[in-house]
């Protein structure tokens, strides 16, 4: 099969990577003119103007990040499938719309108001402060990831909201009520064309100044209850779209053990990056399973795995791999600070284990902050 992908940077190109030996083959379509994939056959298109030249040689089309313009999807479905569909791309676009849905579907989430000028973002951020006593998430309605287009105020001082409206605003809002949590964590789950869904364990993320750097999974401390939980939101999710791929559903579990959606991402996702090594079938092997019509694979953790973001800089890789259980994922790109440059997957028989090569391995990466997980004691 001849699979379409919108879009060229790493998370397609583990994807192509993933599906090769499956027999499919790759063409991506790159709108930004920065392409990083370096597998199969990559069209740059910044003017749009070779859509009719990418849809000849694909038989469907999935893709690989959000930030897309919906009319160029909605357009291709006319000719070809996409998977998941341009209603998903929609909604996971636009925080409005997500949260919409997320009540919609009796599905926890902060509390939040839509503001769109300084006087309703004022308001908005008074009310949420005197009602909860705590501090306020603000998030650009679209666009924004790894921490962009976001700020967190601690009262609704004037004049530091108003420095929030210069800085990411004039523009559409959200707000949200800050959530006193214990741990970050994401469910994948995995929706095949017959309607097939398979889940995978959940992960603990540790992101710093909001980029992902760790994913820690299967938890070793994981109520059964707390997957089912996550699985009840993710599985509406899956219904209501009616969807076909991988679904991430990022989310904060609070001392209690409810959880609240944070945001849901329709592709591959960073978190899952521990299941190339550490589970039956890979999110990456799964996603193309799903869109191609094939069944899908297991999802069960083979082995305790840690996932580390290689970040900035690469490191020595002749002395990362010298670590037991290291396997390392580079995606051919130039150093340069904040860029995501590859991850580690690390697996181990014991979380002991795990974690003291985790500890190893951060002393090997530059500027690599100390990994942080909730069901570690603190001496």
């Amino acid at each position: 099969m001849r699979i379409g992908i919108l879009g060229a940077g790493q998370l397609g190109q583990m994807l192509a990577l993933a599906g090769y030996p499956l027999g499919q083959r790759f063409t991506f379509l790159d709108t930004t003119g920065n392409p990083s994939a370096d597998i199969g056959q990559t069209l740059v298109d910044k003017n749009n103007t070779r859509l009719t030249e990418f849809l000849n040689q694909v038989d469907v089309v999935s893709y690989e990040f959000e930030h897309l313009p919906v009319a160029l999807v909605s357009e291709i479905e006319q000719h070809k499938p996409v998977y998941p569909s341009s209603r998903a791309l929609q909604i996971c676009q636009n925080r409005g719309l997500e949260k919409a849905l997320f009540t919609q579907l009796a599905i926890p989430t902060p509390e939040y108001h839509l503001v769109n000028s300084l006087e309703t973002l004022q308001q908005a951020v008074t009310d949420l402060t005197t009602k909860h006593q705590k501090p306020v998430v603000i998030k650009t309605v679209t666009e924004g990831y790894d921490g962009k287009g976001q700020a967190v105020l601690k009262n609704d001082a004037k004049d530091e909201v108003a420095d929030v409206w210069q800085r990411i605003g004039n523009r559409e809002l959200i707000v949200e009520a800050f959530i006193d949590f214990v741990r970050e964590v994401s469910i994948i789950a995995v929706r095949s064309q017959a309607g097939e869904v398979r889940f995978y364990p959940m992960a603990e993320n540790h992101h710093v100044d909001g980029i992902l750097r760790y994913s820690f999974a299967p938890l070793p401390n994981l109520n059964p209850q707390l997957q089912e939980q996550a699985e009840g939101y993710i599985q509406a999710l899956l219904n209501e779209l009616d969807y076909v791929g991988v679904l991430t559903l990022e989310l904060f579990q609070q001392e209690n053990g409810q959880l609240m959606a944070n945001e849901m991402a329709p592709r591959v996702h960073n978190s899952g990056h521990w299941t190339q090594n550490g589970s039956v079938t890979s999110q990456f092997e799964n996603h193309l399973r799903a869109v191609a019509g094939l069944p899908l694979g297991s999802t069960t953790a083979t082995s305790p795995t840690c996932m580390v973001n290689i970040i900035g800089r690469a490191g020595d890789a002749q002395a990362l791999l010298k670590v037991k259980g290291c396997h390392l994922h580079l995606y051919g790109k130039e150093e340069r600070a904040g860029r995501k440059l590859g991850h580690l997957n690390l697996v181990a028989e014991t979380t002991s284990e795990l974690l003291a090569q985790v500890n190893q391995v951060t002393k090997l990466l530059p500027d690599a902050p100390a990994a942080k997980f909730s069901f570690v004691t603190k001496d």
